[in-house]
């Protein structure tokens, strides 16, 4: 996976992932999915967020997607430049170009997408990579950061006997 060092502060990184693992098992407690979002900027949290997708009827509403919208409203800005997004799980094709068309500077994710797909989910198995390659994206993407975490959690989601999936 990509993800050049430049000069980030894995402690802070640490942080603010437990904080989107924090936020996938809110969204799993309300009877959501196990996925969670923390858009970070400047050393500090704009927004943490989980997806909603069954609660809002909505299928674009992934933790990623509500988290920019929710660090656009915050910022007065569609310009994400300067941020990094924290996301449980390698984003999906859908939430990559967000990411992508909001400027966003990294993508540091834990799970993969094949983790998301092995819990039920219908995903496109196009890798982050891929997309950062194919449509010459210069984002930063680290991938398998604290997965060990993310993949518990899609474990805990399985087991649960009134999980659902889209």
């Amino acid at each position: 996976m990509e993800g050049i060092d430049h000069g980030t502060d894995r402690a802070a990184d640490a942080r603010y992932m437990r904080l989107a693992l924090e936020k996938a098992q809110e969204g799993m407690d309300g009877g959501g999915s196990p996925f969670g979002a923390v858009v970070v900027k400047d050393g500090a949290v704009v927004a943490a967020e989980h997806n909603v997708v069954l609660q809002t009827c909505d299928p674009t509403a992934h933790a990623e997607v509500t988290a920019l919208r929710a660090a656009a409203k915050a910022l007065g800005t569609h310009d994400l430049a300067g941020c990094t997004i924290y996301s449980t799980t390698e984003p999906c094709p859908m939430c990559f170009a967000a990411i992508h068309w909001a400027h966003c500077d990294r993508i540091v994710y834990g799970a993969a997408i094949a983790d998301a797909d092995g819990a039920g989910f219908r995903e496109l198995s196009i890798s982050n990579d891929t997309m950062k390659r194919l449509g010459g994206a210069t984002l930063e993407v680290e991938g398998g950061f604290m997965a060990e975490e993310a993949q518990a959690q899609f474990r805990a989601f399985v087991e649960k006997p009134d999980h659902q999936t889209y």
